[in-house]
């Protein structure tokens, strides 16, 4: 039987994270769902497969697919499994959530229990400065049609959640969460060709006046007007 709470993790060049992430979970006893999204054209695509293989709990599960980038993969699974699940969350394949007296996953369910809203915890990185692991409650999946703006490929998205979430009222921190982000620029990881791809001066360019864009016309005003709507609705 399905949870409550489904983790996206849209990944390309890294089946090595796979089992680490798996760890992780069973470390944090947490029953959260957790879904790979794999494109099929990845040069790691057997050894994705051969990872999977290894997983039987339905737990964990895999889906392949064209390659969208990470928010147009991000957007095409949560959009689907906004129909089935309460609350929808984000991870990166360098995220890590670790043990706390209360399971992260818990702790998400609990704080977005009480209706329409968004919730982070510390990457030990960025902290409450940006949501680079997020959760939400997957109405607003359904209201907007998307979990992050599609005009983005794979930067400014946690930019997009914080102006939502302080827009409609309803964005939590919890410090005290760490879902620990495993980046270079933390000293936690090697730049490999899918950081450098992704932080290229294009990619930031790019996303960077697309993110403004949104912002500054008419897209956040939109997207909040829907969102105050929903808050007031469940109230």
């Amino acid at each position: 039987m399905a949870d409550d709470l489904l983790v996206i993790i849209p990944t390309r060049g890294r089946p090595q994270a796979v089992m680490p992430l798996v760890r992780a979970w069973r470390e944090t006893g947490a029953t959260a769902d957790l879904l790979f999204a794999v494109d099929n054209d990845d040069p790691e695509l057997d050894a994705y497969k051969r990872e999977a293989a290894k997983l039987k709990s339905s737990q964990f599960r895999f889906v392949y697919g064209k390659r969208l980038r990470l928010c147009g993969t991000l957007n095409q699974q949560a959009v689907k499994a906004a129909k089935k699940y309460r609350f929808l969350a984000f991870m990166g394949d360098d995220h890590r959530p670790r043990p706390a007296v209360m399971p992260w996953d818990a702790r998400i369910r609990e704080c977005l229990s009480g209706g329409p809203g968004i919730v982070y915890g510390n990457d030990l990185l960025m902290g409450e400065r940006m949501p680079t692991a997020v959760a939400m409650t997957s109405d607003i999946v359904r209201t907007l049609g998307y979990f992050s703006p599609p005009a983005l490929v794979h930067l400014c998205l946690d930019l997009c959640w914080l102006e939502w979430g302080r827009g409609m009222g309803r964005i939590t921190y919890l410090d005290d969460m760490v879902i620990e982000h495993l980046h270079p620029a933390a000293e936690k990881a090697d730049l490999d060709q899918g950081y450098e791809e992704c932080n290229s001066p294009e990619q930031v360019s790019a996303d960077s006046a697309a993110y403004y864009d949104y912002r500054d016309n008419g897209g956040l005003d939109t997207d909040l007007a829907k969102l105050r709507k929903l808050v007031e609705e469940a109230s």
